[in-house]
């Protein structure tokens, strides 16, 4: 589904959904920033245990922004990576967990879609770099004045795919990222990090969610972690609802259309290249002091509470005098599955059903309608109820021509008389019976004749005041079905074979998504073969259609995707021998790789939304044609092309650390389970790393502009989580022990605005909070003190303050620039706060009423030796062994009050623990 206009739907009907966080800024000290310390209480009013990071998210706008100039090389597209996750991070704040997770191979449901997106960038980057330089050449032929062409080599953004050097590099770039965190931020200190990179199967998110679903299945899983999920997908939404947990909340950068770009050109606002004319660049200050400042304000986040989503669905779902117990999960799911018709990743949106056009409302209203039907009891409630109907007076009393008339007076003057009685009353049941909102194809039957009555699907005209494309399908007309299937499919409707064979194809698909929300990936050889969707009138006799998929099947390997998806003109990324498939005339494969490819509208405004028509990819010639070309791969590219795995680091401080530690120094050469009670109940195997990070030894930085880690403490290995039989289920379902946090929403939320004024996200999850103003004194104050027209610097929108530690600092000092000074804790006495003890020792207050018992890794907690447990962070732990969060604020939305209870930290150097 298209993400800005599911986002905008989802925000507009359920508004109360949407909290804008609170970012603490770092201070700034004799011209030094210091950073924030995340390891304080969350000033939103929650605390999270997990974060979890769809990396992909993050890469793509950090390495090719829209909004900013590009990084001018890959070094700085990593140094903005960084930066990115430290401005997440002291957002949200973790006490347990950092799941990071990079796109890898995707199943060939997935392929489908990656394929359609790099063709369609390959062949936008090339038009538009035609179109760059004629304009600059037109421009300069008239004497107008442009910057010199920078010479650099344009950014590819499909290296950011599986099996390429980018990708590799960036795994690299986060391992040192991570160990350097470990060591120097005390945010970090106690934290159990997860790095699952592109060398790992799956989509980013997909394995973050897969991890969740086994970690559910484990009996020390904790019912009521608090997740929070960062992306800008909308099937996160999807996903995180799909986990049934009662704590979960997503983080994304606030979407906010019509950004101001710099033109490629001159690099100024206000324009785009069509339109440069080549103007000098006005003056910034009076010495054009501010001539490296940006006009872009730094991107806002906001947290999306899926909590509250579920209490807007429990009331909008709740059916009275059902014919069986409702279950809101179920009815959950149920809408899940069918937010999948207004199309997904893998399979097309149905023709009628567009989100602007109110499709979900119609679905859902479609849904509590039909649900009554279902059941045998409800079925044996309708038989009697019609036998009553006969012994009583009617329910209603039918009008028009079949209104009752007294005996005699059918011919009196006025009296109307049917001349097709059945007509007439089909009419009247249709018009009693039916309603626009919820009848699918309403203007016409499935035969795409013209409907006695119902609501009318909207013209092209009516949809906005801008043209739009010539649609030749016209469903707003007779024989929209013929045209339908001769414009897309080039058959003719009639062929009941054909239309079953794509009505099967598409049954399959549903199943199959659902499989991989709920389930994980059902075939990894699956896909969808057409590139668009029947009608669901053509859903007819489904039942009985098979849904079983092929077991065992494996990803491709990296390479191999790159094959499948790649247009030729990213070729670069690939070996010689195997690049050479894709532009060769002579090539068995060389009709996968088209130069130029039709992009049908099918119906929208622009191309980007619009449908490629790209051949599909045959799996078997593909794999025939590679046979021919692995010999020539090199050792590098080999191991590029292999499987990978999750790395879990932890830092000195963690009580995993010594146990890491003692089997590598043993050198244990089988998996080994992880120990429940020294990381907050995760369970899975470790394995050595042959490239891991280990204590005492110097981690080298892979970027020039960053400094080695001379004094790493920090450790990682190789993480499997729980495994399970291929047909185990996992239950969909809240489990035992879990809290519902407390209700949210009040009368006036269920309204988008209040007396009269637009409704506005309140700051923070606290309802309470008062936000601060200034006078007008006040700003003429921070006026004269505050330098006037300072930028952000190159990553403005994207980054957070320099992180700079006194160990290891990640942003190179720039000329000038004063170091920190070593004793910083002259500045800020040592003992003037106190941090949280390790989590794993943290008393843990019961959230609701009574305690509960102890899990066994708890009880196992209160006799670990000093080994794992230094003396200066002893106490007991609470019922449960869980950590506490402090006091509530004045009432956190979305969370229980009783919740948990974090302490100052403990007497420490401000920038390390020696």
């Amino acid at each position: 589904m298209g993400v800005p206009a599911f986002f905008r739907w989802l925000s507009r009907k359920y508004p109360s959904i949407i909290v804008n966080c609170v970012e603490e800024k770092p201070k700034e000290c004799n011209g030094v920033k210091i950073p924030v310390d995340a390891s304080k209480p969350n000033p939103n009013d929650v605390e999270f245990d997990n974060l979890y990071l769809d990396m992909n998210g993050i890469i793509h706008p950090c390495t090719h922004p829209e909004d900013k100039p590009a990084p001018k090389n890959e070094d700085e597209m990593m140094v903005a990576i960084f930066e990115y996750i430290d401005r997440l991070f002291n957002i949200v704040r973790p006490r347990r967990l950092l799941y990071m997770a990079i796109d890898g191979v995707a199943p060939r449901a997935k392929m489908n879609q990656q394929r359609s997106r790099r063709f369609r960038a390959s062949k936008e980057g090339m038009e538009a770099a035609v179109e760059k330089q004629r304009v600059r050449e037109e421009i300069l032929a008239k004497g107008g004045f442009l910057p010199p062409e920078e010479i650099k080599e344009r950014f590819d953004s499909n290296c950011i795919t599986p099996g390429t050097e980018f990708m590799d590099n960036l795994a690299k770039c986060l391992r040192y990222y991570i160990a350097d965190r470990l060591n120097n931020d005390p945010g970090w200190k106690n934290l159990t990090v997860i790095l699952s990179d592109a060398s790992a199967p799956g989509e980013g998110e997909h394995k973050i969610m897969d991890y969740i679903r086994r970690q559910r299945a484990q009996p020390n899983h904790d019912p009521n972690t608090h997740h929070c999920l960062c992306g800008a997908d909308a099937d996160l939404i999807m996903l995180g609802l799909a986990t049934h947990e009662p704590n979960f909340t997503i983080i994304r950068e606030e979407f906010k259309p019509n950004k101001p770009k710099p033109c490629g050109l001159c690099n100024q606002f206000g324009h785009e290249v069509k339109d440069c004319e080549g103007l000098p660049r006005e003056k910034k200050g009076k010495h054009d002091e501010l001539a490296d400042s940006l006009p872009c304000a730094e991107g806002e986040f906001i947290f999306l509470r899926l909590n509250v989503l579920r209490e807007y669905l429990e009331r909008e779902l709740t059916m009275a005098s059902l014919p069986f117990t409702f279950d809101v999960e179920r009815s959950i799911d149920d809408w899940v599955f069918m937010c999948f018709f207004v199309g997904n990743d893998f399979l097309p949106h149905l023709p009628s059903l567009e989100i602007r056009e109110g499709a979900i409302d119609r679905l859902v209203n479609i849904y509590k309608n039909v649900v009554h039907k279902t059941g045998d009891s409800f079925r044996r409630r309708q038989k009697e109820k019609r036998k009553r109907m006969k012994r009583d007076q009617p329910a209603f009393s039918p009008g028009g021509i079949l209104t009752p008339h007294a005996l005699g007076s059918r011919n009196s003057p006025g009296s109307q008389v049917a001349s097709n009685p059945r007509q007439a009353a089909y009419e009247m049941r249709m018009q009693n019976n039916s309603s626009p909102s919820i009848s699918p194809n309403t203007s016409f039957t499935s035969d795409g004749s013209p409907s006695p009555i119902g609501g009318i699907k909207r013209k092209a005209e009516d949809s906005d005041s801008e043209p739009e494309p010539e649609d030749n399908v016209r469903l707003w007309e007779a024989g929209w079905k013929q045209r339908y299937y001769k414009n897309k499919f080039d058959v003719d409707a009639a062929d009941e074979k054909f239309r079953r064979k794509v009505v099967q194809s598409y049954v399959e698909g549903l199943c199959w998504v659902l499989r991989y929300y709920y389930q994980g990936c059902a075939s990894w050889k699956w896909y969808y073969p057409f590139h668009y969707a029947p009608f669901a009138s053509d859903f007819e006799g489904i039942a009985d259609m098979p849904s079983d998929f092929e077991k065992g099947t494996k990803p491709f390997k990296p390479l191999e995707q790159l094959m499948g998806v790649f247009p030729a003109a990213s070729g670069n990324f690939l070996p010689p021998s195997w690049r050479k498939l894709m532009s060769d005339p002579d090539s068995s494969i060389i009709d996968f790789y088209p130069e130029d490819f039709a992009i049908d509208l099918n119906g929208k405004k622009y191309a980007w939304q619009g449908v490629a028509l790209l051949p599909f990819v045959d799996e078997r010639r593909l794999r025939a044609a590679l046979e021919e070309v692995y010999p020539d791969l090199t050792p590098e590219e080999t191991k590029r092309n292999s499987l990978g795995g999750d790395v879990l680091f932890v830092g000195k401080h963690h009580p995993l650390h010594d146990f890491i530690l003692e089997l590598y120094q043993t050198g244990s050469t089988e998996p080994v389970d992880v120990p429940p009670e020294l990381c907050h109940g995760i369970q899975g195997k470790f394995s050595l790393d042959e490239e891991a990070v280990l204590p005492d030894q110097i981690v080298c930085s892979p970027v020039p502009m960053l400094r080695d880690l001379t004094q790493n403490a920090a450790i990682s290995i190789n993480f499997k989580d729980p495994q399970f039989a291929e047909d185990y289920i996992f239950k969909a379902v809240m489990l035992p022990g879990a809290r519902k946090p407390t209700p949210v929403l009040k009368p006036s939320d269920w309204e988008k605005s209040s007396n009269g004024r637009q409704w506005k996200p309140q700051l923070g999850f606290n309802r309470d909070r008062r936000p601060v103003h200034l006078d007008q004194a006040a700003f003429r104050t921070l006026g004269h003190v505050m330098p006037r027209g300072t930028g952000a610097g190159v990553y403005g929108n994207a980054a957070p303050p320099p992180a700079t530690y006194q160990g290891n600092l990640y942003r190179p000092l720039l000329r000038g620039q004063a170091q920190i000074p070593k004793l910083m804790s002259n500045m800020r006495p040592q003992d003037s706060w106190r941090g949280p003890p390790p989590l794993f020792q943290q008393q843990r207050f019961d959230r609701g009423v009574g305690a509960e018992p102890l899990l066994p890794w708890n009880r196992m907690l209160q006799t670990q030796n000093a080994a794992f447990q230094p003396n200066q962070y002893q106490m007991l732990a609470g019922p449960g062994g869980y950590p506490p969060r402090r006091d509530d604020r004045g009432g956190r939305q979305g969370y229980p009050r009783e919740g948990r209870k974090y302490p100052l930290p403990p007497p420490s150097g401000r920038y390390s623990w020696n």
